[in-house]
């Protein structure tokens, strides 16, 4: 994990806001989504069984976040690299109920080593996200 120093950390805005402004840019809310947290991922790519993201995280302030009103606080913005198993169970040893509930594999490694190649051009996205909310009702 690669923290990203960024001028929307700390800063205060709607839920709803935050998603129409950041979703145009390619940014999806991201699958750990909680009660009172949750954060918008950006893939970089998706190579190999890796997959790097550049991550903002955000907590609400008060509501849910399935409102799109509920006030959130941003947090600092970082780049992530997900390696996850490739491998096939060749014995199949998974029951249907188990397949049914836990489709997707688990990260093989959460905190993977970050491309370096990949450091700047999410730096470059960060830029983006913090032009494009200029002017929105951001405190």
């Amino acid at each position: 994990m690669i923290p990203i120093q960024s001028s929307i950390d700390g800063k205060k805005v709607a839920l709803g806001t935050l998603k129409n402004t950041l979703e145009p840019l390619g940014f999806h809310v991201g699958d750990n989504w909680e009660y009172d947290h949750a954060h918008l991922d950006y893939k970089i790519d998706d190579e190999h069984g890796d997959q790097q993201y550049l991550r903002i995280p955000f907590q609400s302030l008060g509501d849910s976040l399935e409102e799109d009103r509920t006030m959130v606080q941003i947090g600092t913005p970082f780049l992530l690299d997900h390696l996850f198993e490739t491998e096939v169970d060749e014995e199949g040893n998974i029951g249907a109920v188990a397949a049914s509930v836990d489709q997707f594999k688990s990260p093989a490694d959460k905190d993977a080593p970050f491309p370096d190649r990949y450091k700047e051009f999410g730096q470059r996205i960060i830029e983006q996200v913090e032009a494009a909310l200029i002017g929105q009702d951001i405190v």
